[in-house]
């Protein structure tokens, strides 16, 4: 008799306003450490619907990291090292356009990356790679997002270009206008260091963006504050939870080419790579 294929768990980080996840059923948590420390948080581990379902928090358990402070490349290789193939983010966002008012969801498929001052690549310390980065977002797991959100009856905004700032301090207004001219659609801290380290780790991903504000562009619009962003945040964290059930479930087979970055990347012979730093590129399947 043929041995059933074991499913991968999907990976689910959590931002602002979702510290966890309703409809999954929880088994147990784990507490992984990586190369590069520790996650944000002991991952939750359970199911949905029979589907194995991984849950991190992205600031951590009370909102406890900056969007600098957050270990990207833990939270990564931590749900690589879990067996999860497939990520599914979901992250609030401000809004640079007008069509996208506070409260809409957006499914973006790109990004504009303006941080300075993180670690966004698994490479270095003897090992370089370059990992293509064309088309940042997963088109199975954004197209599940839309399935989703369609079957839901939502409104939403499919496709988009993710500003990603720093922070943690909002836009100033002329930089608000500055991101309008380049035609981007929203504003956040978070997930363009998520994609990137997620491609590098061969991992699919996608974010379902939550419009909570104007950002500060808007002249009928007062500046966005942090009480604004919740209120709109915790109004919305029940549809997010539904959306992210209802992806799970209809998750296609993976036929992607998110993967192919663990064997095109890595340009350094591997002789010559430093024992540690080939451990830790062992630990992500870069090196076999």
């Amino acid at each position: 008799m043929a041995q059933k294929k074991k499913i991968a768990p999907i990976g689910i980080i959590g931002g602002s306003g979702l510290y966890q996840m309703a409809g999954l059923d929880v088994d147990g948590v784990i507490s992984v450490e990586t190369p590069w420390g520790l996650p944000s948080d002991p991952f939750m581990t359970g199911s949905v619907h029979g589907v194995p379902v991984i849950f991190l928090s992205r600031h951590g358990k009370g909102h406890r990291y900056l969007p600098t402070e957050i270990n990207y490349r833990a939270n990564i290789a931590g749900l690589k090292s879990l067996g999860v193939e497939r990520v599914l983010s979901v992250s609030a966002v401000g809004s640079l356009k007008e069509e996208i008012p506070p409260g809409m969801m957006v499914v973006v498929d790109d990004f504009i990356d303006l941080t300075k001052k993180r670690e966004m690549t698994f490479y270095g310390h003897g090992a370089v790679g370059h990992t293509g980065f064309g088309d940042p977002v997963c088109p199975q797991v954004a197209s599940s997002f839309v399935a989703g959100i369609k079957t839901l009856g939502y409104p939403f905004h499919k496709g988009g270009t993710y500003v990603c700032i720093e922070g943690p301090a909002f836009s100033t207004k002329a930089e608000s206008r500055l991101y309008r001219s380049w035609n981007a659609d929203v504003i956040g801290m978070t997930n363009a260091t998520e994609a990137r380290l997620a491609r590098e780790a061969g991992l699919c991903y996608a974010t379902l963006a939550l419009a909570t504000d104007y950002d500060c562009w808007h002249p009928d619009h007062d500046m966005v504050t942090v009480s604004d962003v919740l209120a709109v945040m915790h109004a919305n964290v029940e549809k997010a939870n539904r959306i992210l059930l209802e992806a799970i479930v209809n998750l296609p087979e993976r036929t992607c080419n998110c993967a192919s970055s663990l064997t095109s990347s890595l340009v350094t012979d591997i002789s010559v790579i430093p024992e540690k730093t080939r451990k830790n590129l062992t630990f992500l399947g870069i090196i076999q």
